[in-house]
């Protein structure tokens, strides 16, 4: 693993303007809030070939409850190199107000090298020659479909809902993209991957903490070397970024719970199909809604249009018993609401092209490997789940991010199975809010 911070520098056409660091422009913006003078003259008081004296006696309010003030610090920029998909996730998971891409499995390496180190991640010793040559044999499974399902879609290029027209290279591309998102199925979730992220001091802080509280080994050295590279750029704040109890009891509760219930379901047949929408309109009677939901939603163009209040003040909250860790990677990444998932392996599922018998002694191991590690407690057990397997997931949120995501993730170039998961949370949704039918545009997930 290797953490990298990216300090961020004006382009030339900002030459002229004000040069601040990132506590630094805490420090101007939090004495700017308690002052009548303007930017220009709080500026002129700053010594720039020394300000650590402002940023220390403004930055000391943080101490004293004024969190805030760590959330002006602008968007610092951390990548990861080398990380689990695991660990990526959670860190999508935690950071909720961060900015971010992990590399997509179409580009990452599909070979038992690019696993890390069993005692990196917890494994006990007597089980990684174990856990190793399973991860092996599911690269094995992935490259072999890949290559199969390749081959089918030059054979029986009718499978693919090719675009009217489209270029050779859009041809080629499309195809590629089919056998590649039906193999990774079999991607261990232990695979490494890359992860950037860009946030304030304030979450960058509160992210660090989380991962330093987890009992992960990986999440812990994570947080040690990004805290290392935050330092840099940001060294009073992230004094506020050590383990802390109430996040280490959490995350044991949360641990337990998954494993207790996930040795309760625990199974390789795939899991079917249930979604589950509740939808809250409810307002106070002294702020009634006065605006109906066609009128928030007919002035759109498209889904990136401003929504009015009649959704934006609507909550929902969905679910899925099912979804596969390899759509849950995509769908962790909508940062409004709150997001859960127990992390556990409820069924596994395969698309139709797949023919599961071929791999039922590979799946059946790796369920009584995940079984043993979670039968010891051990919080490993993500890292022996392959991107199969499926687990239920829950998002809060309010009617206008949902209306988004559903339409996104049903539009031009969504995976074909997150595509069936949003369009039946999308056809529950519209059961409860009929109005909306005619301005919701739900899409056929056409390639791109």
């Amino acid at each position: 693993m290797k953490v990298t911070g990216l300090a961020i520098v004006p382009p030339p056409s900002a030459a002229d303007l004000p040069k601040v660091t990132p506590e630094l422009l805490a420090s101007v913006l939090a004495r700017y809030s308690r002052s009548t003078e303007g930017i220009s003259s709080i500026l002129a008081k700053v010594d720039n070939d020394n300000p650590d004296a402002s940023i220390d006696r403004i930055l000391k309010f943080v101490d004293y409850g004024h969190a805030s003030i760590g959330g002006l610090t602008g968007g610092l920029a951390v990548a990861l190199d080398g990380v689990s998909m695991w660990l990526a996730y959670k860190l999508f998971e935690i950071a909720q107000m961060a900015d971010g891409q992990e590399s997509s499995t179409r580009y990452i390496t599909m070979d038992p090298a690019n696993i890390p180190d069993a005692a990196d991640l917890g494994i006990p010793d007597d089980l990684a020659p174990r856990w190793r040559d399973i991860l092996a044999r599911a690269f094995a499974a992935y490259n072999s479909e890949y290559s199969r399902l390749d081959a089918l879609s030059i054979a029986e290029p009718e499978r693919i809902k090719m675009p009217k027209d489209a270029k050779p290279a859009v041809v080629a591309r499309i195809r590629k993209n089919y056998a590649l998102d039906r193999a990774r199925y079999f991607i261990p979730l232990a695979t490494k991957t890359n992860v950037g992220l860009v946030q304030s001091s304030r979450m960058w802080a509160a992210t660090v903490k989380h991962l330093d509280s987890l009992p992960h080994p990986e999440a812990r050295a994570a947080a040690a070397l990004v805290r290392a590279e935050l330092v840099k750029l940001s060294p009073r704040l992230m004094r506020h970024s050590l383990a802390e109890a109430s996040y280490q009891q959490q995350a044991a509760q949360e641990i337990g719970a998954s494993i207790k219930l996930g040795l309760e379901a625990l199974a390789t047949d795939p899991a079917p199909d249930k979604v589950w929408v509740n939808v809250d309109r409810s307002a106070p009677p002294w702020l009634a809604q006065w605006q109906p939901v066609a009128e928030a939603l007919r002035h759109r163009t498209n889904r990136y249009g401003q929504q009015g209040p009649a959704t934006r003040r609507m909550r929902v909250t969905f679910a899925w018993n099912n979804m596969a860790l390899a759509e849950l990677r995509d769908l962790n990444r909508h940062r409004t609401g709150n997001r859960y998932t127990p992390l556990i392996q409820v069924g596994f599922y395969l698309p139709p092209e797949i023919d599961r018998s071929l791999h039922a002694a590979l799946l059946n191991e790796q369920r009584d490997l995940t079984r043993e590690l979670m039968a010891r407690g051990s919080p490993s057990y993500v890292y022996s789940l392959l991107l199969g397997a499926q687990t239920p997931f829950e998002h809060g949120t309010h009617a206008d991010k949902f209306i988004y995501e559903a339409e996104l993730r049903t539009g031009m170039g969504a995976h074909f199975r997150y595509a069936e998961h949003l369009s039946a949370a999308l056809r529950e949704f519209l059961e409860r809010v009929p109005e909306a039918r005619e301005w919701v545009v739900e899409g056929t997930a056409e390639p791109e």
